[in-house]
């Protein structure tokens, strides 16, 4: 009887330990989530390069060489004069050329920086570069909205960081407790091991050894349930969630993992050294 009410225990805590850990694996996909989401705000921020009317096509090549070779530039699109004068009719609904006689818009380049160069102050060394070439007239893009986003970005990130901070703080107290309050149905058996000269770590490993073994379970768990979130979300649903890059699923199950076994290892550290140290009489006015 008692070794089946041990038995249950043992498995509340493994899901209450397993439940926490699926808030922290959330904790890691939104942080992922989010950092994938301003990137991508970062880089559909448009430069447009305007060439000159008597740009050719070596020069073309040549710049195109020059926007491949850094790690500036995340993609780019030449765009003839004959397109653009066909985006302008579309978006405008009238045609220039049939007034004028002729085509009065140049081709140019639609360049999107990457995410490491789309603050205001590298969208400005950008442009400079490019407008120092002989065949680049100007260098167009949203300078306010570079600035707005920038600052945005500074504030969403700071926000969303202390949110992550305070649900690691609420996840990390609710182990411990749930881990003291298995250790504590067993103070007895502690205090006994340690009045017949068990040394503290003798006393501490079945523990320590049971309760990381049970936050490794927990882990995997949880990580099963945070799997199917994200298939449901992603595939299902049709939104997306979490980029599924290895790097973001290694990401994610080392810090679920490591944090199932770091949490219950020093839970299980601080829980039984408590009861260690506590005399014999302590023990019943708990």
């Amino acid at each position: 009887m008692r070794k089946h009410r041990f038995r249950n225990s043992y498995v509340t805590s493994a899901i209450s330990v397993s439940l926490v850990l699926c808030l922290i694996g959330l904790e890691g996909i939104l942080l992922l989530s989010a950092d994938s989401l301003i990137t991508r705000m970062r880089e559909n921020i448009t430069m447009t390069a305007v060439l000159s009317s008597d740009a050719d096509s070596t020069q073309c090549a040549r710049l195109e060489t020059i926007l491949s070779s850094g790690n500036q530039c995340s993609s780019f699109n030449y765009v003839s004069a004959q397109q653009a004068l066909e985006e302008h009719i579309r978006s405008l609904g009238e045609d220039p050329s049939t007034f004028l006689g002729y085509n009065p818009l140049s081709a140019s380049y639609e360049i999107h920086p990457t995410d490491v160069y789309s603050d205001p102050d590298s969208l400005e060394v950008i442009a400079a570069q490019l407008e120092s070439l002989p065949y680049v007239t100007e260098v167009l893009y949203p300078r306010d909205l570079a600035d707005l986003m920038s600052s945005n970005v500074q504030d969403f990130s700071l926000i969303l960081l202390a949110v992550a901070l305070a649900l690691l703080l609420v996840s990390l107290v609710l182990i411990v407790n749930t881990i003291r309050l298995q250790i504590y149905a067993k103070r007895f058996i502690i205090n006994t091991m340690t009045l017949v000269g068990a040394t503290s770590w003798v006393t501490r490993r079945p523990f320590v050894l049971r309760n990381m073994l049970m936050g490794l379970i927990s882990g995997i768990v949880a990580l099963a349930v945070l799997s199917g979130v994200v298939y449901y979300v992603d595939f299902k649903m049709g939104v997306l969630l979490f980029p599924l890059t290895w790097q973001n699923i290694a990401f994610v199950s080392v810090l679920v993992l490591a944090s199932g076994l770091l949490i219950t290892l020093f839970a299980s550290l601080i829980a039984t050294g408590k009861y260690i140290r506590m005399d014999n009489n302590s023990l019943y006015e708990i």
